[in-house]
């Protein structure tokens, strides 16, 4: 029956045993190090990666976390890390070793960027990026010690789609594997193990959580690529505070619905946004007419509430103006919490592969949960200040 049920269903029971717990719905928080054993036979007994033996390798509260979101995405199996970034970097390392190639989107995050770049560097793995566009170009990108493409889909800040399904092709018959950073979609609107991913990273801070109040990462995996991720976690004292795995946990239970407003919310700042006469173009691929709108709509069920606007000029009093003045609008780095968040831009400066030069500035939007017309009179004031600044 489990493999049967539908996502919304599977956020709602996955990983849920209440009878294990004295029937208590939610699995309980276990604070824990020393974990006892009854007897020295118990204790030299050989320990499954789901066997309690410390703290740090696992508790119920994880153990639930990790096959919900496991059973979402559709994968062999999952490992909690502290942070998004945690996730990021356990995802690239645990794969890599000395005189490894790594291909990377150009438009990365920009911390996993510099990771590739700096950390990776000094363990004598070479980092390269692509343009988002390349599809089943990236073929001819491929070394024979290529041994990772990694994706961001869409990209950060700029929100350009890549043709996943294309590039994992392109990289498994290179003998390469492919990992992506999942978090804008959630594994609830873009399942990458069946387009062909075999690591998914998340920021679970974001839309897993949910309420802007902990800190999480976590990795999903395929079957081979589980044992050497857990294993390479393991090995580096990865671990997360028990308090925050379990508001992940009761926050991904929701995280459906909630989706479902910031989607909204989002498609309609946008589609306004979109008519105002200082706006040069919205980047979210939900919107028809995104260059990445085709890839989007055949393989995501649906968007989240994070998104881009350029726009056509502006100057930093211009923007000073209109952004220190919104009620509803908080100014904070991050995204995937109930309340709506505005940012400045530079994307710039990160781009290698290709060129990133919009007509004006650039400002990312996450759409919160408030109602939407607030917000556009928020932003509609804000715009009146805009052009009275200039």
């Amino acid at each position: 029956m489990t493999g049967t049920r539908r996502p919304d269903t599977a956020l709602a029971h996955a990983g849920r045993h209440p009878h294990d717990h004295f029937g208590v719905v939610n699995t309980p928080v276990f604070h824990a190090s020393t974990i006892l054993n009854r007897t020295m036979a118990e204790r030299r007994a050989p320990k499954g990666p789901r066997d309690p033996a410390y703290g740090r390798r696992g508790t119920p509260t994880m153990f639930t976390f990790e096959d919900v979101v496991a059973e979402i995405e559709g994968a062999a199996g999952a490992v909690i890390c502290p942070s998004g970034m945690s996730a990021v970097a356990i995802g690239f390392s645990a794969m890599l070793r000395s005189g490894d190639h790594v291909l990377v989107a150009d438009c990365v995050y920009s911390p996993a960027r510099r990771y590739a770049t700096e950390v990776l560097a000094r363990h004598g793995i070479a980092a390269e990026f692509f343009a988002p566009d390349i599809g089943a170009g990236i073929a001819g990108l491929m070394r024979p010690e290529t041994r990772l493409v990694y994706l961001e889909a869409p990209g950060s800040l700029t929100f350009e789609m890549q043709d996943v399904p294309a590039i994992a092709g392109a990289a498994h018959a290179g003998g390469a594997l492919v990992a992506i950073d999942n978090t804008w979609a959630t594994p609830f609107y873009f399942k990458p193990f069946a387009h062909g991913v075999d690591i998914s990273v998340h920021a679970a801070t974001k839309y897993m959580v949910g309420h802007s109040d902990a800190m999480l990462g976590v990795i999903s995996c395929t079957a081979e690529t589980l044992e050497p991720i857990r294993s390479y976690a393991q090995m580096n004292g990865v671990c997360a505070g028990p308090d925050d795995v379990y508001l992940a946990t009761r926050g991904i239970r929701t995280m459906g619905v909630r989706l479902a407003r910031h989607q909204g919310n989002a498609m309609r700042l946008a589609t306004w946004l979109q008519a105002r006469p200082e706006v040069e173009r919205i980047l979210y691929p939900a919107l028809p007419g995104d260059p990445g709108h085709a890839i989007w709509k055949r393989d995501f069920t649906g968007a989240s509430g994070l998104f881009g606007v350029i726009l056509k000029e502006g100057g930093e009093a211009q923007l000073a103006a209109m952004l220190d003045g919104l009620e509803y609008f908080g100014m904070g780095a991050s995204w995937g919490g109930f309340e709506s968040l505005i940012l400045p831009t530079d994307p710039g400066p990160s781009r290698t592969a290709t060129v990133w030069e919009p007509a004006g500035p650039s400002l990312r939007i996450h759409a919160g949960l408030e109602d939407p017309e607030d917000l556009i009179a928020d932003l509609e004031a804000g715009f009146e200040r805009f052009r009275a600044a200039a």
